[in-house]
């Protein structure tokens, strides 16, 4: 059974997305970007409250901007999903959770050291040049739903 439902368009967008954010982080660094858009999709919590589809994720609005740069920027994230990036999008979508985006629903590059907290939620790991951030303790159940 998958974390969640979707279809072939949810897979082709999911990858990508996975690329555009993390292709120089190689599959490890896709993959840990796809499972914060599953914990995202899953946590109905905090910032993602009635999000119901992956595409809903992706072009989420937040504050007036995408949550998600490349949708923003354009550069990869408008080219035609490959297969290997979408054999990633399912393993994600499927079963795929590892440490430290397991439970993240944040991420991004500070061009330096990870701060111990990102918009008041701890710090959880660092893959690469990405910092990965999960909900503080008691704040969104559905983020550690499988």
């Amino acid at each position: 059974m998958p974390r969640v439902k979707y279809t072939e368009k949810d897979v082709a967008l999911m990858a990508r997305m996975m690329r555009a954010e993390a292709e120089g982080e190689g599959k490890l660094g896709m993959l840990m970007v796809g499972n914060v858009i599953v914990n995202r999709r899953k946590a109905d919590c905090l910032d993602f409250k009635g999000l119901t589809s992956i595409r809903d994720v992706i072009f989420q609005v937040q504050g007036g901007n995408f949550s998600f740069e490349a949708v923003q920027k354009g550069n990869v994230f408008y080219n035609r999903a490959r297969s290997a990036e979408k054999r990633l999008a399912r393993q994600n979508l499927n079963y795929w959770r590892q440490h430290p985006s397991k439970y993240a629903l944040w991420y991004f590059n500070p061009y330096g050291q990870c701060p111990s907290t990102w918009y008041g939620q701890p710090f959880t790991g660092q893959f690469k040049e990405h910092c990965y951030y999960e909900p503080q303790g008691g704040t969104c159940p559905g983020a550690y739903r499988w």
